[in-house]
């Protein structure tokens, strides 16, 4: 069966996909605009289909370009893996972690990966869950490591690490020191996570069922200045133990006791189901280690 698109015309869509448009698309690719025209062109006219709605100078995604996108950047990603697969070893690795992950986990590992690789090139992207797992499904990033659920049906989930979080307050507020009761502990004012935060989703799974109800006076997009605020005076919070140990040590944060099982979670990896492993991504997974 006779191909009716080329590797060229995929990356021009692709580069048009995220630039808006032909003329910047063209630079980026170092091409002329009359041939990323043209490029476009054969690949709708290959597929069948047109892939942008034009609107003004702008040229946005339809329903098949949005169809066509992950397909494209998978066919890409897995073209270069076959160019590099007889290059003498050269590593190109792009990571994504959530906050916790990628502050207190990964920078150790990544360290010995480079020692062990002097030459590997890694990049680390970090945000909340939910856009982690956005980057990972659009082949943004080669893997990603997170500390919330993934149900997204393109992403193979693999368990990581284990992980326990701690309720805790200021030593010096009112709730520090004795222990407290369901009620008590929804009743107090609550700092959390973001939405679309690991974090966020894994204390209201874990402690939801338990109390009910937060009483929500703050939301934070940043661990390290969660606790901080907590250590200030201004109400409850619940992280994992690594994030807030120094604080813990130091003092200026307590532990929280309360009629409560033990809050463990698990740390997730996750990698596209059509994303090829490379022999340096199989490497840095395998010293990722448990």
């Amino acid at each position: 069966m006779t191909l009716k698109l080329t590797l060229r015309e995929l990356s021009v869509f692709l580069a048009v996909a995220e630039s808006g448009g032909v003329t910047r698309a063209a630079e980026v690719l170092a091409m002329t605009q009359s041939a990323a025209s043209q490029a476009l062109a054969s690949l709708e006219a290959g597929l069948g289909a047109t892939l942008f709605d034009r609107v003004g100078r702008r040229l946005l995604l339809n329903e098949h370009g949005r169809l066509l996108l992950p397909r494209a950047r998978a066919v890409l990603d897995q073209a270069h893996g076959l160019q590099g697969l007889f290059g003498g070893g050269a590593i190109d690795l792009r990571l994504g972690a959530s906050t916790t992950v990628a502050n207190y986990l990964l920078p150790e590992r990544i360290a010995a990966f480079r020692l062990a690789h002097p030459q590997a090139r890694v990049e680390l992207e970090v945000a909340n869950t939910r856009d982690i797992v956005e980057e990972v499904a659009a082949f943004r990033v080669d893997a990603g490591f997170i500390e919330g659920p993934c149900h997204h049906p393109e992403l193979v989930v693999t368990p990581w690490l284990e992980d326990e979080l701690v309720l805790f307050c200021a030593a010096g507020h009112e709730l520090a020191g004795r222990p407290l009761t369901a009620d008590e502990l929804a009743a107090a004012p609550w700092l959390l996570r973001e939405p679309g935060s690991g974090t966020r989703e894994e204390v209201e799974r874990l402690l939801l069922p338990h109390l009910g109800r937060f009483n929500l006076v703050m939301e934070l997009g940043n661990s390290e200045a969660l606790k901080r605020t907590v250590a200030a005076g201004l109400g409850v919070s619940c992280l994992a133990r690594r994030v807030v140990a120094d604080l813990l040590q130091a003092g200026s944060l307590v532990e929280i006791r309360a009629p409560l099982p033990p809050l463990m979670r698990r740390f997730h990896r996750i990698v596209h189901r059509d994303k090829t492993l490379t022999h340096g991504l199989r490497q840095f997974l395998d010293m990722a280690g448990d």
